[in-house]
């Protein structure tokens, strides 16, 4: 059998209410980029969506949440722009820190638990492709 590369375990975040999707790691991110460029057409760019599509998955996460995360500012000789609200703000923060370190703790149970699978060709037969007892 050839050496394989090793196994990297990979996560992605996403909270729902009643069903609908109204917290995600991408989501958090296109708020984060909004707060940056202080623009929410600017961020849509970076993400590569339309803007359109970067408004409604704000829209939905406002819905879902109950509360403003966005606000507009009016145009004038230097344009309008998007702001987070106090709400936008906190929440895109304490998403951050939530989310610091997950992507280690997982890597770390992962290994614990999983290792890297080399249990799987030391305990079944990887050329068979029934199902079977362990060892036997």
């Amino acid at each position: 059998m050839t050496e394989q590369a090793p196994v990297e375990i990979r996560v992605k975040c996403w909270a729902e209410r009643d069903g609908a999707l109204v917290l995600s790691d991408w989501r958090i991110e296109l708020l984060a980029a909004v707060e940056k460029h202080g623009s929410l057409s600017a961020a849509a760019e970076e993400f590569a969506v339309a803007y359109r599509v970067a408004w409604g998955k704000i829209r939905e996460m406002e819905d879902g949440l109950g509360v403003k995360l966005l606000h507009g500012r009016s145009g004038g000789s230097g344009g309008g722009g998007s702001a987070l609200t106090p709400a936008g703000h906190a929440l895109v923060e304490r998403y951050q820190r939530f989310r610091a370190g997950l992507d280690e703790l997982v890597a770390r149970r992962f290994a614990e638990v999983l290792g890297d699978l080399s249990f799987l060709s030391e305990r079944y037969d990887v050329n068979s492709r029934t199902v079977g007892s362990p060892g036997g």
